[in-house]
């Protein structure tokens, strides 16, 4: 096994267990009546796994190799299942290296593994594991059609380094022109889709440059119950990203992001995030939206709408950084900032910017809630 698989597998390891201890502490308090962060619902843990209760366990079609699942994909319709059973270990590298393969997902169709199902051994199903290991992976799942769903899959990427060497030399060699010497190292997406309606769900995806779940257009997007992680590349590095597309980001656990949510900031550009923990790693501020001087577009526009409630930060870094003015609103109420004990610590905002009703510090309790 080379040098670089074993660090890998062994920080994989490493941050599955810092994963399953932070999820043993305590996601949410509660102050004069009032609950503030994350809480788990009927449907599963937060981060989903073991104890989720929509595992796909079967399907309309089963693949166990990359060539019966590429047969699963092409042959399915609106309506259907293709399963990969969670031992299933498909490696893409070599087909996406050479001849840019992607995976199209039919408009309607579920390709899911049964991550936290319990075997016939006792043990817990990992879920199938998707990867690649060629730097420039400029997509591995791509839905083409509406109504699309992701469960229980295991998505790793080929970036799990933050390259922070790189990003300093291109802005101290090119200085406002470094992007052109910057993009020379290739990025990669994991899962990328302008249709609406995608579910991701019951997921662990990590190791993205660019992004592990890139939402370029879209409407009703639902990404949930998920562990994203390790998408940290100095520059970009996003959990979910967002263009022209809405989304609802629920009960997903992250870690060891630039930002776990972030959004270019145009117009329609927007998204609802409730009861996600962000467990402590995190080189940026963890959650974002792009204003108009990061896209140089001459306005100020950061989004349409954001809300950003119920959540739990644990992140020493700068929790919510809102890089502009929304088009309507952006709602921070019911989040529990463990480590900063006041908004101004908390969100970095421009005007309509609404931070109220808020929990700050640790122990739990000892901060009063406001702000």
């Amino acid at each position: 096994m080379s040098t670089r698989i074993s660090a890998f597998l062994l920080a994989l390891t490493s941050i599955i267990l810092l994963a399953t201890r932070a999820t043993a502490e305590p996601t949410s308090v509660e102050l004069d009546g009032q609950l503030y962060g994350a809480q788990a619902d009927d449907v599963g843990p937060i981060g989903g796994g073991e104890g989720y209760t929509r595992i796909v366990r079967s399907g309309d079609r089963t693949a166990a190799t990359l060539d019966e699942l590429l047969a699963a994909l092409d042959d399915s319709k609106a309506g259907d299942v293709v399963f990969v059973p969670g031992d299933a270990e498909i490696d893409l590298t070599a087909r996406i290296f050479i001849d840019k393969l992607v995976l199209k997902v039919p408009a309607g169709v579920t390709l899911a593994s049964d991550r936290g199902a319990e075997r016939a051994d006792g043990g817990v199903s990992p879920g199938a594991l998707l990867t690649s290991d060629a730097l420039d992976t400029p997509v591995v799942i791509q839905p083409q059609g509406p109504g699309v769903r992701v469960s229980g899959i295991r998505l790793r990427g080929p970036n799990t380094k933050r390259y922070l060497d790189h990003h300093t030399r291109a802005r101290e060699q090119f200085g406002k022109d470094y992007r052109q010497y910057y993009y020379k190292f290739p990025t990669s997406d994991g899962i990328v889709t302008r249709q609406d309606r995608l579910e991701v769900d019951n997921c662990e995806i990590s190791g993205f440059a660019h992004a592990g779940v890139h939402l370029r257009a879209g409407v009703d997007h639902h990404v949930h119950h998920s562990f994203i992680h390790h998408c940290q590349y100095q520059g970009l590095g996003y959990g979910v990203c967002h263009d022209r597309a809405s989304s609802t980001i629920e009960r997903c656990l992250f870690d060891w992001n630039r930002h776990s949510i972030a959004g270019t900031g145009r117009p329609s550009c927007g998204y609802a995030a409730r009861h996600n923990v962000e467990l402590g790693e995190s080189l940026s501020h963890c959650f974002d939206m792009h204003g108009g001087r990061d896209r140089g577009d001459g306005t100020n526009t950061a989004g349409t709408r954001i809300e950003i409630a119920h959540n739990t930060f644990r992140a020493t870094r700068l929790p919510i950084k809102v890089r502009g003015v929304p088009e309507e609103t952006c709602d921070v109420h019911h989040n529990w900032f463990v480590r900063h004990d006041s908004p101004e610590e908390a969100v970095s905002a421009d005007e309509r910017t609404d931070v109220h009703d808020n929990a700050y510090g640790e122990p739990a309790g000892r901060a009063a809630a406001g702000g």
